[in-house]
């Protein structure tokens, strides 16, 4: 039996190239047929894996779509009808946080009027989202569509403009408040920057590019010191992270207008009020804590001065907004492409008589017939401002606004409707 040395060494002379190469051979073809099985089953471990993901996605995509609040055909049935126009020389238009205090106002005011109407609201909780559904359930009686969304939703934002070629945009959908800003500093740079930017860049894409009235503030003019405040004044020294974000927005708005040919007005409001507001507000906090039996934190300025405001009722705001809409010109772009110069606006909204704040009190003390127990404290470095006071010849020449509603009269109706809302009855609770 031969050993282990010649069968791997044979000893005839001539035979060894050749049965060497035999065995490279075979150990060749062995090594090939073996890396062959292992790159066919790498290949089929790649489809596997191809094939899993693909599918995860499927699953992943079809999750979110039903996980989704909007889409669908009765969803998109529900828009359609929200957006029909109801009379003649009516405009459809996409309402931004209709579901909030102004944006509530101004659907139904659209809506009554004939318009149509389709609405967009978030429902964050920056205040009790209650308030907010009880505004969504007055609209939907009124045919009014909300639909639950982020504005930095683009494929929300596309999806809507698919559906509903919307003559014009009510932007109104913000963050809000001037001191929440110190705690959340994120949300302002999300709503008001970042959602700005995303629902701009959908109505440039839209084809026909509606016009766009959005509200701004009259926080933007910050630390200027000149009264009444009117639009031509300096905006380059706000006291607050929101009244720089609406002053951002101001930039943005122009850069669109400009590059893209977007109609675009902007509307600085002056410390809005009325029934359905907004529960930060100080004469809202304060009717609650009056009512309740709480003290109230009145602010004083630099050298003990009263702080003073502009307060403008809500429907002389929505007079405004109206006539921005209907005065607002069209965009001259298409599907992104300016085609001309296109109007590019800014109006202040207020009442044009400052009142101050411990006059404020006195009236809501009348109306709620309740005594306020008042803690005076100095103002702090929060952002406010010591007075507000609007310039309004600008909308009243262009937009013929003209604010009706004093400030006794409209806290009249404010509290009117407070009582009524949270169940009041000779100021104790009913519920």
């Amino acid at each position: 039996m031969p050993s282990l040395e010649e069968e791997l060494f044979p000893s005839t002379p001539g035979k060894v190239k050749i049965e060497r190469a035999h065995a490279m051979n075979r150990q060749f073809n062995r090594c090939f047929s073996s890396t062959s099985t292992m790159f066919l089953w790498a290949l089929f471990l790649i489809a596997l894996t191809a094939t899993y993901l693909s599918f995860q996605s499927f699953v992943d995509s079809g999750s979110r779509y039903f996980a989704a609040s909007w889409g669908g055909i009765q969803w998109e049935k529900q828009v359609r009808s929200s957006s029909q126009i109801r009379r003649s020389g009516g405009m459809s238009v996409l309402v931004t946080g209709a579901a909030g205090f102004v944006g509530s106002h101004v659907s139904l005011a659209l809506k009554k009027r004939g318009d149509g109407v389709v609405g967009l609201d978030n429902f964050n909780n920056y205040y009790d989202p209650s308030l907010k559904k009880a505004r969504k359930g007055l609209l939907n009686s009124h045919g009014v569509f909300i639909v639950e969304g982020d504005l930095n939703d683009a494929r929300l934002l596309a999806k809507l403009f698919d559906v509903v070629a919307f003559t014009h945009v009510m932007h109104l959908a913000a963050q809000a408040g001037v001191r929440y800003a110190m705690e959340n500093p994120g949300s302002y740079v999300h709503s008001n920057i970042a959602g700005l930017v995303t629902l701009l860049e959908a109505c440039k894409s839209a084809n026909p590019q509606p016009s766009v009235v959005w509200a701004s503030s009259s926080s933007v003019y910050g630390l200027n010191d000149k009264v009444p405040f009117s639009e031509s004044d300096r905006t380059d020294q706000p006291a607050s992270l929101y009244a720089a974000t609406k002053k951002a927005g101001e930039e943005i708005t122009h850069t669109y207008n400009h590059i893209y040919g977007l109609s675009i007005t902007g509307l600085r409001f002056f410390t809005v009020y009325g029934p359905w507001g907004r529960p930060d507000m100080a004469y809202f906090s304060f009717t609650r804590n009056i009512l309740q039996g709480k003290p109230i934190t009145v602010y004083r300025g630099k050298d003990r001065v009263d702080l003073a405001r502009d307060f403008t009722y809500i429907d002389d705001i929505v007079k405004g907004c109206l006539s921005s809409l209907d005065t607002s010109g069209k965009s001259t772009g298409s599907s992104g492409k300016k085609r001309g110069m296109a109007p590019y606006r800014i109006f202040n909204l207020g009442n044009t008589s400052p009142v101050t704040v411990p006059t404020l009190v006195s009236i809501l003390e009348s109306h709620l017939k309740m005594k306020a127990k008042k803690k005076i404290i100095d103002m702090p470095g929060n952002g406010d401002v010591p007075f507000t006071h609007a310039n309004i010849s600008h909308a009243r020449t262009e937009l013929g606004y003209k604010p009706t509603t004093d400030l006794q009269t409209g806290l009249k109706k404010f509290v009117k409707w407070y009582l009524s809302y949270y169940g009041y009855n000779h100021g104790k609770s009913v519920n």
